[in-house]
């Protein structure tokens, strides 16, 4: 098995896709809008990718999020919320916050398992910064640690109960980024000791089976390399100091806040010590490419891997989607009703 997750080109696989991913065999796939029509369009690719594989256990995933970082859209699927609106209701109230962020996990989970789709990138455990970039923003769960790992858990519990299993993201932390990462290489310079802040959120959900790195510079663990592709990051920090064992991806190694090409930024972060090789693009000269550069997947990653697929359940007995979407805006009421007091 190639360790390496590959984009697909369009609503269909072609001829080319098909021969090639018979053979390379990958950890997994990703979707993205280009993938995306309709129920059972999607529905149809997702039986595609397993009939390839003759399996039913795959890594099938997404970006979904809610808010600004969803590839399954309206009309055809619901809008959900950004996560600062559960922050939002967090100060309000903690316990209804979590109870929203948890119900509308599963009513999204609900759209995942339906067409298919077996792992969101989600949550996001980056810790809110001041003054950063807008990269995570509204996307984050908030500026104090522990409740970002209070949601973030909130969230992975929703998602697992119809079915689908979570990403935390983006390891060791997105929130003091000043620049994009998709347009360049953000370096943090903060302290070693302010630091321990942002990978809180991390050491709390270190058992989530699957996380995924951030492609930042930190000058306090390694002032040379990227978090993706830097091994004392992922052996001391990642490993080490928040303790996840889990499979590790690579965030999405055509962001230009990394330099060569994607076949030579695959081969960097697995020798660093990510697991997969994250390549969401569906272009066949870079997944060749990947897989010539990085070969079979290793026997520790194997293991990560299987873990990883064996923690995506059915779906246990809960309410309808429906029912936890009115859950989960009868709890977000509660900010309107407090604003209308104010």
């Amino acid at each position: 098995m190639t360790p390496a997750i590959f984009g697909l080109s369009g609503l269909q696989l072609t001829a080319d896709e098909r021969a090639f991913f018979r053979a390379a065999d990958p950890a997994g796939y990703i979707l993205f809008g280009r993938n995306i029509e309709s129920r059972e369009q999607v529905r149809a690719l997702t039986d595609d990718l397993r009939a390839i594989h003759g399996r039913d256990q795959l890594l099938i995933t997404i970006d979904q999020e809610g808010g600004r970082v969803a590839r399954m859209k309206p009309p055809v699927w619901p809008a959900y919320p950004a996560g600062a609106l559960f922050d939002q209701l967090f100060d309000l109230a903690p316990a209804s916050a979590i109870e929203a962020a948890r119900a509308n996990a599963e009513a999204l989970g609900h759209d995942l398992h339906e067409v298919g789709i077996t792992c969101t990138h989600a949550p996001v455990l980056d810790v809110r910064q001041h003054g950063a970039h807008d990269v995570i923003g509204d996307r984050a769960y908030g500026f104090e640690p522990l409740r970002v790992a209070a949601i973030g858990r909130a969230v992975l519990d929703g998602l697992a109960r119809a079915g689908v299993v979570g990403t935390i993201k983006h390891m060791p932390g997105h929130g003091r980024s000043l620049v994009d990462t998709h347009k360049e290489l953000p370096t943090v310079t903060a302290t070693a000791d302010d630091l321990e802040s942002d990978i809180a959120p991390f050491k709390a959900l270190a058992d989530a089976p699957i996380a995924m790195t951030g492609h930042l510079v930190f000058t306090a663990w390694d002032a040379e390399r990227p978090a993706t592709q830097s091994p004392l990051v992922i052996d001391q920090v990642i490993r080490g100091q928040i303790g996840f064992d889990g499979l590790l991806l690579t965030d999405d190694l055509d962001m230009e806040a990394l330099s060569g090409t994607v076949p030579e930024r695959a081969e960097i972060a697995l020798k660093a010590g990510c697991d997969i090789a994250l390549n969401c693009w569906g272009k066949l000269d870079d997944m060749t490419g990947i897989c010539e550069r990085v070969g079979a997947m290793s026997a520790a990653t194997a293991a990560r891997h299987a873990r990883a697929l064996a923690a995506i359940q059915p779906p246990r007995p809960s309410a309808a989607q429906a029912e936890l979407v009115a859950k989960r805006d009868a709890l977000l009421a509660l900010l309107e009703t407090a604003e209308a007091k104010a």
